[in-house]
């Protein structure tokens, strides 16, 4: 290591302490208050997002059963063409 590079990490050091140590700018009185209002306002929102999401593929998968039990895809086609009657 030279002795550039620790130099330099000695005057960030020395700055950092510098701004730690200096007047601090003044807090909002109501900044705890706010900080709990945002947070229970993204709270709810993440849970409408959630169960709105989860409603969604509720409504999604009833639409697939109503769906595969009406038009039945696991069965074969009807034939179109009715085939010979014989021995009548």
């Amino acid at each position: 290591m030279t002795a550039g590079a620790g130099a330099g990490r000695d005057r960030k050091v020395d700055e950092v302490r510098r701004m730690l140590e200096g007047p601090h700018p003044p807090v909002p009185v109501d900044l705890a208050g706010r900080a709990v209002r945002r947070g229970a306002r993204l709270l709810r929102l993440r849970r409408g997002v959630r169960r709105t999401g989860w409603w969604l593929a509720g409504t999604v998968f009833a639409a697939f059963l109503v769906w595969a039990g009406v038009e039945q895809p696991w069965l074969p086609e009807p034939a179109e063409v009715t085939p010979p009657l014989e021995g009548w």
